[in-house]
């Protein structure tokens, strides 16, 4: 299921390699509508490590939820699954295959963390700075100021209305 108010998306799913694929592109598109463009890579990216934990360790199933909230300047991509157990950031030695999800989230993000929600679980977060929206806004020279040597000559218009 897909929830999609203005600023929220909630994806309900079974932490398999080939959904974990779905999900990637479901946060890609999503942040592509808020025109997030340059946090996708990032959101990608973490949100596929904390899917992979849960495939790989989550007991007793591998369902779990994916939230994304853009609140303010703030976007915080979450995973909760039904397993209580922690999950642990390890020291990988420059051979390993695996082991560094947590740190490679810590890496692309403003901050992450666990809430722990007892027998029912617990939440794996992480957060990326949002660009400001603006709007782009030519610079024209003030009217009738091409010709003249005046401050207003040197100083472009600019609108302080986004729009």
């Amino acid at each position: 299921m897909i929830s999609q108010p203005s600023r929220h998306c909630t994806v309900e799913l079974q932490a398999l390699p080939s959904r974990i694929r779905q999900v990637r592109r479901i946060i890609s598109a999503q942040l592509r509508y808020w025109h997030l463009d340059p946090l996708i890579d990032q959101a990608a990216l973490g949100v596929t490590e904390l899917l992979s934990n849960v495939h790989r360790h989550a007991e007793p199933d591998k369902e779990c939820t994916v939230e994304i909230e853009l609140l303010l300047d703030r976007l915080t991509v979450s995973v909760h699954d039904h397993d209580p157990r922690l999950p642990e950031v390890h020291e990988a030695d420059p051979f390993d295959t695996c082991g560094r999800g947590l740190a490679m989230v810590a890496a692309v993000s403003e901050s992450w963390g666990v809430c722990p929600q007892g027998d029912a679980g617990k939440t794996v977060w992480f957060t990326l700075p949002a660009p400001c929206p603006s709007a782009t806004v030519p610079s024209y020279p003030l009217y009738g100021a091409a010709g003249s040597a005046g401050a207003a000559a040197k100083t472009p218009a600019r609108s302080a209305v986004a729009g």
